[in-house]
């Protein structure tokens, strides 16, 4: 470790990186050589902290303060990549459950480190799972920032999706075209920009 760095200031700047990204609401890149630095400070940390291992009522100093850095380190660690997660589900959600979307997005997929997508994709099926139990009653990926005044709803077709099964059956949605449709039925579509609500 170098002489003029104190303790735990890697860590400290991985917190104050995750304090950007909420100021600035927006998602950084996956800082991975600063988070491969604090790991291998933990490691110099321990290595320090075992000379001081001994069998006494009270501990050494030293050994005190490299444990003091070693959970703090750790906590930083958790409160970053606790805080990305925590961002990933805001905007999962806030696509209504697409995750191709956020995966096919290169800004964004540039930014999320082999982990974080495969916590994406996990996450994704755990909620596909959930959803599957219950999808006749309630789609849980649907928005309810605003509560619905009537069932069905008009819609104006943005981009071709295709044919989309309903509870009236198949409807063909081709841009350009408008129709009164069920809205728990197309409600990610609506959410992932195909269509748009017409008023």
């Amino acid at each position: 470790m170098s002489d003029t760095r104190q303790f735990c200031d890697l860590a400290n700047q991985l917190v104050i990186e995750a304090r950007r990204s909420t100021q600035t609401d927006n998602l950084l890149k996956y800082n991975d050589s600063l988070v491969r630095s604090i790991i291998r400070e933990q490691r110099d940390l321990e290595k320090a902290a075992q000379q001081y291992m001994v069998d006494a009522d009270m501990p050494p100093p030293p050994l005190i303060i490299y444990q003091t850095a070693i959970a703090r380190n750790k906590r930083c660690l958790l409160a970053y990549h606790n805080h990305r997660l925590e961002r990933l589900k805001d905007m999962y959600w806030n696509l209504g459950g697409a995750l191709p979307q956020i995966l096919n997005n290169s800004e964004t997929r540039s930014k999320l480190s082999p982990h974080e997508v495969d916590f994406l994709r996990e996450y994704n099926t755990s909620v596909m799972e959930f959803r599957s139990e219950f999808s006749y009653e309630l789609d849980i990926t649907a928005g309810i920032a605003v509560p619905p005044k009537d069932i069905n709803v008009s819609v104006f077709v943005v981009r071709d999706c295709g044919v989309i099964q309903t509870e009236q059956g198949s409807i063909d949605f081709r841009k350009g075209q408008r129709f009164i449709v069920r809205k728990a039925d197309i409600e990610h579509l609506i959410t992932q920009g195909y269509l748009e609500e017409v008023a």
